[in-house]
């Protein structure tokens, strides 16, 4: 059977990578003999690559198929250089970002890049070096909701990285079709695009139903996890938590460029934004694709994920990944006294968590109190 599409171009870029690294690897090479044509595909058989008369050409004319294990088993191989050759395989390319539309908003240190993954380009801005700290945006937000936060984190020895999360932002899908997992899985696709092994991820609002879900099925690649303004998966519910789902009506009937100014209304920020702050947020819902996204994010995943918590499919697992819950005062149902009640014991679904309560804060924590976050965060 012939390889899909995305096989093939990586099998492409693969073979080409390869000749690229066994050309410059100096030392490295004269301790593979036979490094021509006919030697890499030797090295590639070993590796579980076979002929094919369907498969793609490499560079000198030979046709090969390749296989996941012989992609993870060749990049093993070359362990040492892994960053540049993951680099290679996956498009990390630098943007404008004054040549973008609609305008990126401005945030002083960031870097902004686009990143090719399966069906996806995404947009990630970045700040500082060190270990890898994710920021997972909330709804309808972007990553310059982290235009604050991001800078302090970064000043402490990290580097953050700040994607737009499909169906919001500067991205690209190829597909409008959004399910429960799919920015679950585009996650995954950017940690090992930039060989990412495990990352601190702090996340708010929609953006923390994405993270929890890679703190429930791959905690091997989260060192620990803040989530801002949305209760634990291992939550009970209770009536008083009606009201926090009132706004959820008029996304899952979201009409095309239906206004969306009302969401950061008194109701969910103490601190009212201002009307450049608001535009930011919402000059992404100019592209059509945004704006027709609200309708999936609100119906597979912010409703699928609900019924989850309250059919209570988390409390049936143990999340083993350290996590911070963050709720701001303000942010009404949600009380501290009521999170007591909905998560009486959460010893016994967690083996380390952790809820903290910031003043003059509601939903809109990351504006309300970006300098509180980062505190938290850094601590």
């Amino acid at each position: 059977m012939s390889p899909p599409p995305s096989t093939r171009v990586l099998t492409a870029r693969l073979v080409s990578c390869l000749l690229k690294l066994f050309r410059n690897m100096g030392s490295t090479v004269k301790k593979l003999p036979n490094l021509q044509h006919s030697g890499l595909l030797a090295l590639a058989s070993r590796f579980g690559v076979q002929g094919s008369d369907r498969g793609t050409k490499s560079t000198r004319g030979s046709r090969i198929s390749l296989t996941a294990p012989a992609v993870r088993s060749t990049i093993n191989l070359f362990l040492p250089l892994r960053e540049g050759f993951l680099s290679c395989l996956t498009p990390f390319a630098p943007i404008d970002a004054s040549a973008v539309s609609p305008p990126l908003p401005d945030a002083p240190g960031f870097e902004h890049f686009m990143v090719d993954t399966p069906g996806l380009q995404t947009h990630v801005a970045t700040i500082g070096d060190g270990d890898p700290v994710v920021m997972l945006h909330g709804f309808p937000q972007h990553w310059w909701q982290w235009r604050t936060i991001g800078p302090e984190i970064a000043a402490a020895g990290y580097r953050v990285l700040c994607p737009d999360l499909r169906g919001a932002g500067w991205s690209v899908a190829e597909s409008p079709v959004i399910d429960r997992e799919t920015r679950l899985d585009d996650l995954l696709a950017l940690f090992n695009a930039r060989s990412i092994e495990r990352a601190h991820v702090i996340s708010h609002d929609m953006g923390v139903l994405t993270a929890m879900q890679l703190s429930y099925e791959h905690p091997e690649r989260v060192r620990s996890a803040i989530q801002l303004a949305v209760l634990p998966g291992f939550a009970k519910f209770h009536y008083k938590l009606a009201p926090a789902f009132q706004h959820l009506p008029r996304f899952i009937w979201h009409a095309p460029q239906a206004p969306l100014r009302d969401t950061f209304s008194g109701r969910y920020v103490a601190q009212p934004m201002s009307d450049e702050t608001i535009d930011a947020y919402l000059a992404p819902m100019e592209r059509p694709v945004i704006d027709a996204a609200v309708r999936p994010l609100t119906r597979k995943v912010v409703l699928t994920e609900a019924m989850h918590i309250m059919r209570g499919r988390y409390r049936r697992r143990r999340l083993t990944v350290p996590t911070l819950v963050v709720y701001g005062r303000q942010d009404h149902p949600t009380t501290e006294e009521l999170m007591n009640k909905m998560c009486r014991n959460p010893h016994e679904y967690a083996d380390r968590v952790e809820f903290a309560y910031i003043d003059n804060a509601a939903h809109f924590i990351t504006d309300d109190a970006p300098e509180a976050v980062a505190t938290l965060a850094k601590d």
